[in-house]
């Protein structure tokens, strides 16, 4: 199968079958009049805007994660590097101003670093991404710990957490436009280009028969390893923007490693390659939230949301599984 010809199949795929958006974006408008009817002012500019705000780093590391899934690997360390990565931002600013512009610059270059590595790892000495990821997200908690002394120590300037608490103000009827949602359109087109471009035929060429790409002449090697650069560095835009209105903590990445690939799997991603596009997996993280704000807005308990991302996961593999069969 030549490259051109797993792209065309994805394609309709996509459109018709296993990957398509359609029944994310049905799930999504479903809970959307479901706020409507629960909380009708949800849907005023400012209101709707600040939820935006609040679910694009879930948004950005979904579409990373995307990237990864789709070439047929995982990355379970972007939880633990966004922990890492605001915990480290704030030990070297320190509250001063002045630091801030070259320690974001150290934060999306630490993430890329961290990409660049798993994928190395993955792709050079052959060992799965699974147990790749796994024992970064180790390494990156042990050292944190370490560094730390298991208490987080420093501050976040008041120039660095605007990225993620403020916004560009005065817009008429908008009132405020969140810096949170403009990188995250930012991202999201990045994304689609991406995706439109030969690198992105390529990639799902890559996760749909990784040995068919290899045999069509494509670099299998670099084009996965790219995936993960690509992931690191959306888990370090996602930290700079939870580090805004977040604050430092040790639990600020905690568990974002399986939100996102809940998020990637409702929007119907397809694990194991091949299959799905990148608006979807940013669609099923939008729907993800969407479904825990409207848990919240009924009373449900908090801690139900982990059960409610495991039954997604479940749920979304076995629907997955058995149209792929079909």
């Amino acid at each position: 199968m030549t490259i051109a010809a797993a792209t065309e199949t994805q394609a309709r795929r996509t459109r018709w079958g296993t990957g398509s958006v359609l029944p994310v974006l049905a799930i999504l408008v479903l809970l959307l009049v479901a706020i409507a009817i629960r909380q009708p002012d949800f849907y005023d500019p400012p209101a709707l805007l600040a939820f935006l705000k609040r679910s694009a780093p879930l948004i950005i590391l979904a579409a990373g994660q995307y990237f990864v899934i789709v070439s047929g690997d995982f990355d379970l360390s972007v939880g633990s590097l966004v922990t890492a990565e605001v915990v480290i931002a704030a030990r070297m600013i320190d509250g001063d101003p002045s630091a801030t512009w070259p320690v974001i610059a150290l934060v999306l270059g630490f993430g890329l670093l961290v990409g660049l590595v798993n994928g190395l790892v993955t792709t050079l000495l052959l060992v799965p991404s699974f147990i790749t990821t796994l024992g970064m997200y180790l390494i990156l908690v042990g050292a944190v710990y370490t560094w730390t002394g298991g208490s987080p120590r420093g501050a976040l300037s008041d120039e660095f957490r605007q990225l993620g608490r403020r916004g560009i103000d005065g817009v008429p009827w908008l009132g405020e436009i969140p810096y949170a949602v403009l990188i995250l359109l930012v991202v999201a087109a990045l994304a689609i280009l991406a995706m439109r471009a030969d690198f992105g035929k390529m990639l799902l060429a890559v996760g749909d028969n990784p040995r068919a790409a290899r045999l069509a002449g494509g670099r299998v090697a670099g084009v996965r390893t790219t995936a993960f650069v690509i992931s690191g560095g959306c888990a370090a835009v996602a930290a700079i923007l939870l580090g805004g209105f977040g604050g430092v903590s040790f639990q600020v990445g905690a568990g974002l490693e399986f939100t996102a690939i809940t998020a990637v799997v409702l929007g119907g991603v397809v694990l194991g390659g091949g299959r799905g596009s990148v608006v979807g997996a940013m669609l099923g993280a939008l729907t993800l939230q969407t479904l825990l704000t409207l848990l919240n807005l009924l009373g449900v308990a908090g801690a139900l949301a982990s059960a409610v991302q495991g039954l997604i996961i479940l749920t979304a593999v076995a629907i997955g599984g058995l149209r792929a069969r079909t």
